[in-house]
């Protein structure tokens, strides 16, 4: 047996040597033939033995359908990128930055896959899991799909934890070859990496031959390298697929010469690209830069522009949106642009059609703006059957007389549009607002078509006993959204104001709104100076606060749910005598309710202290699930360990609670 496993493991040293030779250098060393009778060698000493390594290439293709896709708390964020589309918007960026540091600028140039963003966690050298980017705190898991990606490496040399990001795509050749044989043709490469990605079934997933590009240690401890020229090498060295485009510059004018050259060399690369990404290469100036409250300062997106195609505008349509703004929508004759079929277009407002001249029928010029959001440029010609398009009178949900306010066309029936209302209800419910879970467009369409929801409030007095009789539904389903609606009663005091739907009220203003005034009672009495004071609030978000606040229904419903047990909390954080205080944290496994960095952040205002390792001076392990070899360490140094609820509760001990009544 000792001597079957010494050969497995020399197999498997040796085979995926070979395989990263292949998939990531591109320089095979051996022939398929012998490729081959090694691999078909070790698959027959597994199934001898039993024993089947983590990182064996014959766990790359699962047999099994997953049941579904579960959720993972990434260990660090993985943030979106600020964008630019010209020389005077980079430079503008580099101006931005320049106030928090005048060190010199060394910039790194790499292409902007355009794929699906993967992101890769390994313990002690194996890899462990893989992850979609998600909100970019939580993901989905997709593990078993990646490791079907034959340049992904099951093992690595680094034995420390680690969660590198890259990027999933199909190359142009394989889609190519894929569509000869399929019985329903792949439309474009994006999408076709996206949807194997997101399969359920591996072996789908492999069928489909993906890369993977790595271009970003997202989690290290102790990081070995200060730039991120340094950082690359590590991945090179740890054998993950790394991009060969990688370019330095000292200057703007250095950096656009390098874009350029990479969107002239676009149509000849076997995969797609929507741009290029200009980092700083210092993690030093990194540090010092920091973040916006959506991207980081020093990185930036350049976008290309996109190719231009004609096509024909069969109709537009005019959709109702949650404020009552009516916006329309063009329908076209699908058309490829880079890759990828559009069939609709954006079209601002009604000015917008009369701008451009637009007709139905009409041949137009279409272009995906940023490579991202279809945009109609103008006419092209018209055909003999082209149609004016008339401006609507009334609202096209409801029939109300529409009413227009500066360039925008608006339905003031909110408490019968049926879209108006749906969107605030499921507005209501979203993740940074209620977080009611399972609630959904089509829980709040129902519960309008069927129970004559008229707002936010009739969630709290709802007949469950109606709702399990309802298409879709059923008992267990009526529970879950019981259970739910009664979890949303204790929610962050910022949660709630920006629940409430306040025109220009996002999550962050509602997060500073409740600092200031720590209460339901004391918001609703503010006036427009005490607004106005507030950084980022101007006169008109301050007059949307007030008159929202003004309006009887408004406070009737808030009222409605305060009654009904709807308690909206101001937590204000206090680190004297709390149960973290001057304790040291390390924190090992999957968390679920916070990120990584959300605990950590937790446990650092409440006085504790995050540590990485595991040992005779540390206090408490914080452990999530799937928790490692740092969980046995504590086990076996006797100390205290805590799962995800007892840190809940802990934390809870140290938290003031501010008003939570409205008068």
């Amino acid at each position: 047996m000792d001597k079957a496993k010494k050969r497995i493991d020399e197999l498997i040293a040796q085979l995926n040597e070979y395989i990263y030779r292949y998939y990531t250098l591109d320089d095979p060393t051996v022939s398929d033939a012998e490729y081959d009778a090694l691999y078909d060698e070790l698959e027959k000493l597994e199934k001898q033995t039993g024993y089947v390594r983590p990182d064996s290439p014959t766990v790359r293709i699962g047999g099994d359908v997953l049941p579904g896709f579960e959720k993972q708390a990434h260990l660090s964020p993985l943030y979106s990128l600020d964008k630019v589309r010209n020389e005077d918007e980079l430079a503008a960026w580099e101006a931005r930055a320049r106030k928090f540091s005048d060190a010199p600028f060394v910039y790194v140039v790499e292409y902007k896959f355009d794929g699906l963003t993967v992101n890769l966690r390994y313990e002690d050298g194996f890899l462990v899991s893989a992850a979609t980017r998600g909100d970019g705190s939580v993901g989905e898991i997709i593990t078993k799909q990646v490791m079907t990606i034959k340049s992904v490496p099951l093992s690595i040399p680094y034995k420390g934890r680690l969660e590198v990001q890259g990027e999933g795509l199909m190359r142009l050749s394989a889609l190519k070859k894929y569509n000869e044989t399929a019985s329903d043709p792949l439309k474009n490469a994006r999408n076709a990496a996206a949807g194997a990605l997101r399969n359920l079934d591996p072996a789908e997933t492999a069928k489909r031959n993906l890369s993977l590009f790595c271009y970003n240690v997202g989690y290290i401890e102790n990081a070995p390298f200060d730039t991120h020229a340094n950082m690359l090498d590590f991945l090179r060295d740890n054998h993950f697929p790394v991009s060969s485009f990688t370019q330095t510059a000292h200057s703007i004018h250095e950096v656009v010469a390098i874009v350029n050259k990479a969107e002239q060399s676009r149509a000849s690369l076997d995969y797609l690209i929507d741009g290029t990404v200009i980092k700083i290469d210092s993690f030093a100036i990194r540090e010092q830069l920091g973040f916006t409250q959506k991207f980081p300062r020093w990185a930036v997106a350049y976008k290309f522009a996109a190719d231009e195609k004609t096509t024909t505008l069969l109709d537009v349509v005019w959709q109702v949106g949650r404020t009552g703004k009516i916006t329309p929508g063009a329908l076209l004759e699908p058309v490829d642009i880079c890759g990828v079929s559009v069939s609709r277009a954006t079209l601002n407002n009604v000015g917008d059609i009369e701008r451009k001249k637009l007709k139905r029928y009409a041949r137009v010029f279409i272009r995906r703006s940023g490579d991202v959001i279809p945009e109609i440029l103008g006419v092209a010609e018209y055909p003999d059957n082209a149609e004016i398009i008339e401006t609507p009178k009334v609202c096209p949900a409801c029939g109300h007389p529409l009413v227009e306010k500066g360039a925008h066309l608006f339905c003031e029936n909110p408490l019968v549009c049926r879209p108006q209302l749906t969107r605030a209800v499921a507005h209501f419910a979203s993740r940074d607002a209620m977080n009611i879970e399972t609630f959904s467009d089509k829980t709040a369409e129902a519960l309008y078509d069927h129970l004559g929801l008229s707002d936010v409030s009739d969630l709290y007095y709802l007949d469950y006993d109606k709702i399990k009789e309802l298409p879709g539904f059923g008992q267990k389903k009526a529970d879950n959204l019981k259970s739910a609606i009664e979890k949303s009663k204790l929610r962050p005091l910022g949660s709630f104001i920006y629940a409430l739907g306040i025109p220009g009220i996002g999550s962050k203003t509602a997060k500073d709104l409740a600092s200031q005034y720590q209460s339901m009672a004391a918001l609703m009495q503010a006036d427009l100076a005490s607004l106005i004071a507030i950084d980022g609030i101007g006169d008109t978000l301050a007059q949307n606060i007030v008159f929202f606040f003004v309006d009887d229904r408004a406070r009737t419903i808030v009222a409605r749910m305060l009654a009904a047990g709807v308690s909206p909390i101001f937590e204000q954080v206090s680190a004297s005598n709390s149960a973290l205080s001057g304790k040291k944290v390390v924190l090992t496994g999957t968390l679920y309710k916070y990120s990584r960095k959300e605990a950590s952040d937790i446990i650092e205002s409440l006085g504790g202290e995050v540590v990485s390792s595991v040992s005779k001076n540390t206090d408490i392990v914080l452990a999530g699930e799937s928790a490692g070899s740092k969980l046995d360490k504590a086990h076996a140094l006797g100390i205290t360990v805590i799962d995800e609820t007892q840190f809940v509760q802990m934390t809870q001990q140290s938290v003031f609670r501010g008003e939570t009544s409205l008068f």
